[in-house]
């Protein structure tokens, strides 16, 4: 099994159904790093390795409160909430706190 950070992009793919390119959005990486992640032949380090990280915190989150085949449609629709901007963009960014902030406010949402 992979540890690290290239751990965390094989948790991405596996607990939010993350493709490799919305991967690759997320982190601002090549689709042929995150294959060698997915395989565990490099790590992302540096910015890349922020976003990842904070990529896997939104998915264990999300995953919390939808289903996970809807992590990848969540991620990447236009939200009111981020001025029309899409989850996954934002994170790429580097802005993962306002999506964190969307989130808990989900979280926080009882469910009838």
């Amino acid at each position: 099994m992979s540890v690290g950070f290239a751990g965390e992009a094989v948790r991405v793919r596996e607990v939010g159904h993350l493709s490799v390119a919305d991967i690759a959005r997320a982190t601002g990486a090549e689709r042929s790093s995150v294959r060698s992640w997915l395989r565990d032949t490099r790590a992302p380090t540096g910015a890349r390795a922020e976003r990842l990280v904070e990529l896997s915190s939104v998915v264990d989150r999300l995953s919390t409160v939808m289903d996970a085949d809807y992590v990848p449609v969540w991620l990447r629709k236009p939200n009111s909430a981020l001025a029309e901007q899409k989850p996954i963009d934002v994170i790429a960014a580097g802005e993962y706190r306002k999506v964190s902030t969307l989130i808990a406010s989900i979280e926080s949402t009882p469910v009838s």
